[in-house]
């Protein structure tokens, strides 16, 4: 869980902070967009006040961009960062791939005709 109350917890006082450092702070900025995205949009869906509901949408779309900023940013701090995040992807692309046939027997069996 990130810990909002310090923006730097890997700031050393008296100087400068080191790539490591910097990308472990822009891990909690990261955070703390996602965060922002996920405050606004429950707001967008709790409110019956249309004009509410589209800013607090736009709003959350530019966290979103502001998301994107620091996720390319973490990509050049971290030269890791990409692969990791490929292997993630990876991951979940082999596990789409097995229920998909999974999927299509089901909607096969719910699309067929009842015998009688």
């Amino acid at each position: 869980m990130p810990e909002f109350m310090n923006p730097f917890p890997g700031m050393v006082p008296g100087r400068k902070m080191k790539d490591r450092e910097l990308a472990r702070a822009i891990r909690l900025s990261l955070a703390a967009e996602e965060e922002a995205i996920h405050l606004y949009e429950a707001l967008a869906d709790a409110t019956t006040n249309k004009l509410a509901a589209a800013v607090l949408q736009d709003i959350a779309n530019e966290e979103k961009e502001h998301a994107g900023e620091f996720l390319r940013l973490l990509k050049i701090l971290d030269k890791g960062e990409e692969q990791w995040l490929a292997n993630g992807a990876d991951e979940v692309e082999e596990m789409v791939a097995k229920l998909k046939p999974a999927r299509k027997k089901a909607a096969k069996k719910k699309a067929a005709p009842k015998k009688k």
